[in-house]
C-alpha cells in the first residue's frame, strides 16, 4: 500500500544532493522501525536513489533537556530506543545517536545526505526544531505524517470546537487511511557505512544513569519501553479485557483499559497498527470497537487539532474559550471549603481518600485512568486559590508524574477540565458554568476496589 500524498509534505524548495551518501531520516516523534511511514517513505527514496537509510536520535539532558521530562520519561524512552535500534539493525538500517539536540544531529548529519526525511509532531518545541532544521539544510526535507490516522490539516482547516464538530470529518475520512503498512525490502545495507553512535543505546539503565536529570521521579516497572512490548500488551488485551470495554471503559478497577497511552505518547506504537487490530479482533462487541476507535482517533485527534491551531496552548490566557475564562474570574472570589498547596497535592494529602489513591497511582505508576483523571483535575480547581494557579499546578502534576505528559493529549486534558471542548453546564460555586465534578461521581463505579488495586499497584512498584 502506497503512503497516502497528504501524509508527506516538502518543507523546502531543494533538489536531492548528487553527491550525498544516504538517506537521513531524523528519529524524533515516530520512535519505532515498524509502521512508521516516515521510515518506509525513507527507505522508498534511498531505493531509487540507491543508497542506504541512515536513522539519527538526538539525545538532550540537563537544562537543555525536553521541557519537564525526568529519569521516568527518558527510562521509557531509552528502552524504546533499543528496541528500535536492534529491529532497524535487522532491516539493514544505520542508526546514529548523539548528545546534541534532533536539530543539531540532523543539520550536521544532513551534510552528507541526499535527501533528509522527518516525521511530525505539534508542540512548540517540535516546531521549532522543524524551522531551524528548514534553516540549517541545503539538501530536500521532506516530512512525514505518522502520529495520527488522518492528517491534522486533512481533517480540519480550523481549530474545532468540540468532538461533535471533528467526529464527522474524521468518519468521512478515516478509511482511507485505516490501511495496512507493508515493510519495504531495503536494497542497500548501511553496514559499510562509517558513522559512529556517541550513545551505545544497547544498555538503556547504563546511558539513563549517566544522564543529568531530575530523579526524584523514578522510573517504573509497571510499563517497559518499546514497539516490542507495545505489541505485546496490545495482542494481550484483545485476547482479553477489550470484550467489555464499551461497557467497562469508565470502571477504573475493571481494568478495561488498554494502557497504550505511554507508548502512543512516545510514538512507539502506530495508532492505526492499534485501530486496524481492533477494527479486526475476534473479540468484542460492535459498541467495543466503536467505543475504542472513538477515544484512539477523535477525542486524540482532537488534541492534536487544539494544539495545531492554539499559539500558547500550554497557558490559561490563551488554551481555554472566552466564555470559560470569564465564568472561572467572576467565582474567582468564592469560598473555597478546602484549600491545599501543591506539596500537599503532591502528596496526596487531602482529606479525599479516593482522590488521595489516585494521586499515589500517577506518583508511583506514571499513570491513571482516565475517569479518575477528570476528577482529579476538577478537585485541583476546587481546591486551589485561583483558577490560573490550578491550571499551572494541574499541568505541572500531570507533566511531573504521568508516562504519558507533555504532549497534545495532556494540554489538551488539562484545558478541558477548566471548559475547553466542553459547553456552559448549570452554574454553581467556584466553578461558574464550567462543569463540576462531585463526590458522587465515584459511585459509577466500585471505588473500594480501586482503592485496592492501587495499593497492590504500588507495592509492584517496591
Amino acid at each position: 500500500m502506497a503512503i497516502q500524498a497528504t501524509r508527506l509534505k516538502a518543507l523546502n524548495d531543494v533538489a536531492p544532493r548528487e553527491g550525498g551518501s544516504y538517506v537521513l531520516y531524523l528519529l524524533q516523534q515516530a520512535n519505532r522501525a515498524d509502521y512508521n511511514p516516515a521510515l518506509e517513505f525513507a527507505i522508498e527514496e534511498a531505493n531509487r536513489l540507491r543508497c542506504p537509510v541512515v536513522v539519527c536520535f538526538g539525545l538532550l539532558d540537563g537544562k537543555s533537556g525536553f521541557p519537564e521530562a525526568n529519569a521516568r520519561h527518558y527510562a521509557f524512552l531509552l528502552q524504546g530506543l533499543a528496541d528500535c535500534r536492534g529491529r532497524l539493525a535487522a532491516r539493514g538500517i544505520g542508526f546514529v545517536m548523539r548528545k546534541a539536540s534532533p536539530a543539531r544531529v540532523a543539520i550536521d548529519l544532513a551534510r552528507d545526505a541526499k535527501l533528509l526525511i522527518l516525521d511530525r509532531g505539534y508542540l512548540t518545541i517540535q516546531k521549532s526544531w522543524y524551522r531551524e532544521i528548514v534553516d540549517g539544510v541545503d539538501t530536500r526535507i521532506v516530512q512525514v505524517e505518522g502520529d495520527v490516522v488522518v492528517p491534522v490539516e486533512t481533517a480540519s482547516k480550523k481549530h474545532e470546537y468540540a468532538a461533535r464538530t471533528l467526529r464527522p470529518k474524521l468518519h468521512k475520512l478515516w478509511d482511507e487511511y485505516l490501511e495496512p503498512l507493508k515493510a519495504r525490502k531495503v536494497t542497500h545495507k548501511a553496514d559499510r557505512l562509517s558513522l559512529e553512535s556517541e550513545i551505545d543505546i544497547s544498555d538503556p539503565d547504563k546511558v539513563l544513569a549517566g544522564m543529568s536529570l531530575d530523579t526524584s521521579v523514578a522510573p517504573v516497572k509497571r510499563f517497559v519501553g518499546g514497539h516490542t512490548e507495545a505489541k505485546r500488551r496490545l495482542k494481550a488485551y484483545l485476547a482479553g479485557s477489550f470484550a467489555g470495554y464499551g461497557a467497562e471503559r469508565n470502571k477504573p478497577e475493571a481494568d478495561a483499559a488498554s494502557h497504550m497511552s505511554p507508548y502512543l505518547h512516545f510514538g512507539q506504537i502506530s495508532p492505526v497498527e492499534i485501530a486496524l487490530a481492533v477494527r479486526d479482533a475476534k473479540t468484542g462487541s460492535r459498541e467495543d470497537r466503536q467505543s475504542y476507535l472513538e477515544e484512539l482517533i477523535v477525542r486524540r485527534e482532537l488534541a492534536m487539532n487544539h494544539v495545531f491551531y492554539t499559539e500558547g496552548y500550554d497557558r490559561y490566557e490563551t488554551a481555554l474559550p472566552d466564555w470559560a475564562k470569564k465564568t472561572l474570574a467572576d467565582h474567582a472570589e468564592d469560598p473555597r471549603p478546602h484549600r491545599y498547596s501543591e506539596a500537599k497535592l503532591a502528596g496526596g494529602e487531602t482529606h479525599d481518600e479516593y482522590w488521595n489513591a489516585a494521586m499515589r497511582e500517577m506518583r508511583e505508576t506514571g499513570y491513571m485512568h482516565n475517569q479518575l483523571r477528570m476528577y482529579w483535575g476538577k478537585k485541583i480547581l476546587e481546591w486551589s486559590p485561583s483558577p490560573e494557579e490550578a491550571f499551572r499546578r494541574t499541568l505541572r502534576l500531570n507533566n511531573r508524574y504521568f508516562l504519558d505528559g507533555r504532549d497534545a493529549n495532556s494540554f489538551t486534558n488539562v484545558a478541558w477540565i477548566f471548559g475547553l471542548h466542553d459547553r456552559p453546564w448549570q452554574r454553581r460555586k467556584i466553578f461558574g458554568t464550567v462543569r463540576y465534578q462531585s463526590e458522587n461521581s465515584l459511585r459509577k463505579f466500585d471505588a473500594k476496589a480501586y482503592l485496592k488495586s492501587v495499593e497492590q499497584l504500588c507495592a509492584a512498584e517496591g
